[in-house]
């Protein structure tokens, strides 16, 4: 058991070096950054936040960030409404895919379903690219812009899209998804969602 517990914890480790060794070798390419399609997302260096990790049942995490124009967000906001925190960045091609039906489901539910797009800005270029994106997508649902990486390290974002699901009562009630959802996924975590 101590001999598969040490060999599971050694190869984290191996792909945690891989991923910054991978990322720092190739963060000064936006061109290798747009097209990868990896979507990792590295801890921004000087953010030390407690990552306990966030079950099902338990509250989700407040945080509070400004939108892409500038207005003040916080997710206890949001209480009393069924939450979907999806975690993004411009040059992340799946996130870039489930956008368009984020933005139908926001259009459809309309108050009773709230899309957060926080945006990895930290990992972003420059803010400039994710206003061209979400004006190119005419999105309406708030864009969080988390400059420092604070709020993707607490919900441990380890790869984009991240998506959590918090209901009514502010609790994480579906296990967080890692990856792109379809219209169809998203309507099936709405009809979970207390």
């Amino acid at each position: 058991m101590k001999l598969t517990k040490r060999i599971i914890g050694l190869t984290l480790i191996g792909i945690l070096v891989g991923v910054v060794v991978y990322n720092t070798w190739f963060s000064n390419s936006d061109e290798n950054n747009e097209t990868s399609g990896e979507g990792i997302f590295v801890q921004p260096e000087g953010v030390d936040i407690e990552t306990d990790e966030i079950e099902v049942g338990e509250q989700a995490p407040n945080f509070k960030l400004e939108t892409l124009d500038g207005e003040e967000v916080e997710l206890a906001d949001y209480r009393g409404q069924k939450v979907f925190i999806n975690f993004w960045a411009t040059w992340c091609p799946p996130c870039r895919a489930e956008m368009p039906h984020m933005q139908e489901i926001s259009d459809e539910y309309g108050e009773d379903v709230v899309i957060l797009g926080v945006n990895a800005t930290s990992q972003e270029t420059n803010t400039d690219k994710v206003s061209s994106f979400v004006n190119e997508l005419d999105l309406s649902f708030p864009i969080l812009m988390d400059k420092t990486g604070e709020v993707n390290v607490r919900y441990q974002v380890l790869s984009l899209p991240t998506t959590y699901f918090i209901n009514t009562e502010g609790e994480v009630q579906i296990p967080r998804h890692v990856g792109p959802l379809s219209y169809d996924d998203m309507e099936q975590k709405i009809k979970e969602l207390d």
